[in-house]
């Protein structure tokens, strides 16, 4: 019983962190009239965050890896509000599928093709394997 309730103490400080980092993106994306979204501007901060417990050698906290594998998992969920609107919409969608179709292909190729290009650029800083290195030295 008692690891139930650490489990839920836990979650709730780390759902509390995810919250305060969206608060802030929205409070400095509100202040500066930035053209980015909000929660979008506190990952990025969570990000900074991160990578400098990194450099300083120290983890992350555990309550922010327990409630963000909580959310992943029930990550399903956050799509039902995007199916009712197509529902809502469906109208629209039918009066309008030509062109909603080709933005959807074209956003999924240039995903694609993004996404390859950061795969290529970035293998340049993963450190090769020994045995992976052509100026092997005798």
């Amino acid at each position: 019983m008692k690891a139930n309730k650490s489990s839920g103490i836990e979650f709730l400080f780390g759902i509390t962190a995810l919250l305060i980092f969206q608060l802030l993106g929205e409070v400095s994306v509100r202040l500066l009239d930035l053209p980015i979204p909000g929660p979008v501007a506190g990952l990025l901060y969570l990000l900074v965050l991160l990578l400098v417990m990194g450099k300083l050698k120290r983890p992350a906290p555990e309550s922010l890896e327990q409630s963000s594998l909580t959310l992943l998992n029930h990550l399903s969920l956050l799509f039902v509000p995007a199916g009712v609107g197509v529902m809502v919409h469906f109208q629209r969608l039918q009066e309008e599928w030509l062109p909603i179709t080709v933005a959807l292909f074209l956003g999924v190729l240039i995903t694609m093709a993004t996404t390859a290009l950061s795969m290529k650029f970035l293998m340049r800083f993963i450190e090769k394997t020994p045995d992976q290195r052509t100026d092997k030295k005798a």
